[in-house]
């Protein structure tokens, strides 16, 4: 299976997904005009993903900010991940979000207390980059 890779904008995200190595990174800011459209190809490369792979999901989230219809697709591919740990494949979401961002602290605290898989809050500063 290929990697998936979107390059990062100034609306969208950096996206990496490395089935070999099972890390998955998006980094940066999700604000596209359409975030279904955006999203879209990431749900499709899950899907085949999750029929062809047994291995387990690293997903490296590091936002700076992101819309309410980003949050709903963001929602959607945390929902496809949570059915692969429920069946048995190893999942663990790093949610990053610098020490200050109030914002994106509580929005990683939501998506954990949503979600019925592993999620770590992780801090890290702007000199950490």
């Amino acid at each position: 299976m290929n990697s998936l890779y979107l390059a990062k904008t100034s609306k969208t995200p950096e996206v990496t997904f490395d089935p070999k190595s099972g890390t998955f990174e998006i980094i940066g800011r999700s604000i596209p005009e359409n975030s279904v459209e955006f999203y879209q190809p990431i749900m499709d490369w899950l899907d085949v993903y999750q029929k062809d792979n047994e291995g387990g999901i690293h997903l490296v989230m590091k936002l700076e900010y992101f819309n309410t219809s980003s949050s709903k697709c963001l929602v959607d591919i945390f929902r496809k991940l949570e059915k692969m740990y429920q069946e048995g494949h190893p999942v663990l979401i790093k949610w990053y979000f610098e020490v200050e961002d109030e914002d994106m602290k509580e929005s990683g605290e939501d998506f954990k207390d949503l979600l019925k898989l592993p999620l770590e809050m992780k801090v890290y500063t702007s000199e950490d980059e």
